[in-house]
């Protein structure tokens, strides 16, 4: 038989799944997207120039971009930690610096912190709703034992 996660280990009949966080699946999702956009900033900039660089420097660039690729790929693995949204701001800082290899990027990073800062706001937004209706869901059922299915 398989190994038991500890969530499976500490699971017992009749509880609760508690919610996954609506603003950390944002946020990974606006991460992962921005991982995606940096890989593919990168073999732009390689296109465009490379032919004007050296050897040393092409690995560089390329280098420098998977490396940055990674870390936003790390980051999405930090959400749920402290300081993790601190992260997600200094990698957005990050993008837009990227602006400066290929001006293009100043826009696109901008509108990257953008999305960034919607996800972080509205899924904080949605995160606090959604503990209002669960602590109204459990005062409801709690005067209302009869009408519980």
């Amino acid at each position: 038989m398989a190994k038991m996660t500890k969530a499976q280990r500490e699971w017992r009949p009749g509880q609760k799944k508690p919610r996954r966080s609506i603003k950390a699946m944002f946020a990974v999702s606006v991460l992962s997207i921005e991982a995606f956009i940096i890989f593919f900033a990168t073999l732009a900039a390689f296109g465009i120039l490379a032919r004007d660089w050296g050897t040393t420097q092409q690995w560089l660039l390329v280098g420098g971009g998977v490396l940055l690729t990674l870390v936003f790929l790390l980051a999405c693995g930090m959400v749920r930690r402290p300081g993790g949204y601190v992260i997600g701001w200094v990698l957005q800082l990050v993008l837009i610096a990227t602006g400066f290899l290929l001006p293009a990027m100043f826009v696109i990073g901008a509108l990257c912190a953008l999305a960034w800062w919607y996800a972080v706001a509205k899924g904080t937004t949605i995160d606090r709703e959604n503990r209002e209706r669960d602590r109204l869901q459990e005062q409801w059922e709690a005067e209302h034992p009869q009408d519980r299915a």
